[in-house]
């Protein structure tokens, strides 16, 4: 019995550490990210106009995304918003690859004007 109590314990402590030391690799602060978009100078979702030549570009852009299974789940979700025929992608991929070939997947759509590229490559 204490030899089964001491094993969960032991197994506790380095899943702990396995944990913590995985952690630090992800950095889960984005407060700086969130005070930048507060402050009204990038755009956010709400800033996707609701005219119907821009929610389909919008969505035909997510549709091109999700449907290229090559690209990570960070790509499959990034932020697309559509104002006026001008696209605005933004959020974490995770390389310059995937941040070019959404770029490419965007400005492919009809009705798109100009596509501002605002990805970032995710941290690892």
């Amino acid at each position: 019995m204490k030899q089964s109590a001491m094993a969960a314990i032991l197994t506790l402590v380095l899943a702990t550490c396995v944990h913590r030391a995985g952690a630090e690799n992800y950095p889960a602060d984005n407060t700086g990210m969130n005070a930048r978009d507060r402050g009204g100078d990038t755009l956010t979702s709400g800033d996707q106009s609701g005219r119907t030549p821009d929610l389909s570009v919008t969505r035909q852009i997510r549709k091109a995304i999700v449907a290229d299974k090559d690209l990570s789940t960070n790509a499959h979700n990034v932020k697309i918003i559509t104002a006026g025929g001008v696209v605005t992608l933004r959020g974490p991929v995770n390389s310059n690859e995937e941040k070019t070939r959404i770029a490419a997947l965007a400005t492919a759509v009809a009705g798109v004007n100009r596509v501002e590229n605002q990805l970032e490559i995710a941290r690892r």
